[in-house]
């Protein structure tokens, strides 16, 4: 779809770029010629994803271990990357969790958990990056992936609802305020892609997303390669004048159903199918607290 080195002289950080659709952005990203920085709070995670990467398409990725919830520690990041290898061209706001829970059941450490990364860390990322592109007066292009819930809201996910709509209009206002250094914002609200934290963080009890199907006007889930493909658009070279816009990437679901009906079906969990559910995503939870401190 894209000609051979399309990417080549970008410089393009991956908040969450270890795993999921970070990882499957980089790889296209790499195998198009970008020069990569994979930032996440699992370092052995990252080096393994960089080490991956490059023996299967050469180039260069670069990790750096960072808790985006810190913004000190963010801003630091960011001036290493321009220290050691000059400004980066692109951002890709990646980085995110979430859960399903019944928002009564929330406490407050769970509504952090998710709001500190996806609406605090990716601003500060998103601050760090274009405050040093106005400065220098450099170009720069930033990609945000959220979900189409910004568009209708949904129920038993409201600290992820809450802080991607967050990202949505900062999408749009920054596309404004910004537009004048040549530094432009767009976002990708995917559907259903076949990631393995995703599934079980949102469908504990089947680990996978095939049963939502019927309900896409497609009666199918995302393929990779179609992510890859538009944020590889976003991306590039040729369409400088795009800029504020969300785009949706979920065979029409949101349109059909609302983002909200997909999630709606967990009304019919009862108090022993959220214990088990809650078990899971623990599980998981603490798969993934283990990598980070191996």
């Amino acid at each position: 779809m894209f000609k051979d080195g399309i990417l080549k002289g970008k410089r393009i950080l991956i908040t969450g770029g270890g795993t999921g659709l970070g990882k499957e952005i980089a790889a296209r990203y790499l195998a198009l010629g970008a020069e990569l920085w994979l930032a996440g709070r699992r370092g052995p995670v990252l080096e393994e994803t960089a080490k991956e990467l490059m023996s299967k398409h050469g180039g260069s990725v670069r990790a750096h271990a960072v808790d985006i919830r810190d913004a000190a520690a963010v801003d630091a990041m960011v001036q290493r990357i321009w220290d050691e290898s000059g400004p980066l061209t692109g951002l890709v706001n990646n980085a995110a969790g979430n859960f399903i829970s019944p928002t009564k059941d929330l406490t407050p450490n769970g509504f952090n958990a998710i709001a500190n990364i996806v609406f605090h860390g990716t601003f500060y990322v998103t601050q760090a990056v274009g405050k040093r592109w106005i400065d220098g007066k450099h170009k720069g292009s930033v990609l945000s992936i959220l979900v189409t819930w910004v568009h209708t809201g949904s129920p038993y996910v409201v600290p992820s609802a809450m802080s991607k709509a967050g990202l949505h209009v900062m999408t749009k206002s920054l596309a404004v305020e910004w537009g004048r250094y040549g530094i432009r914002l767009n976002a990708i609200a995917p559907g259903p892609f076949p990631t393995e934290g995703a599934a079980k963080r949102l469908r504990p009890e089947k680990g996978t997303f095939e049963d939502t199907t019927q309900m896409n006007p497609m009666k199918r889930i995302g393929k990779m390669e179609e992510l890859q493909n538009l944020a590889t658009f976003l991306m590039a070279d040729g369409c400088e004048w795009l800029t504020g816009e969300t785009i949706g990437l979920d065979g029409g679901g949101y349109l059909a159903t609302g983002s909200g009906a997909y999630f709606a079906q967990l009304d019919k969990m009862s108090d022993a199918d959220w214990d088990n559910a809650r078990a899971m995503i623990k599980a998981q939870n603490d798969k993934d607290r283990a990598g980070r401190t191996a």
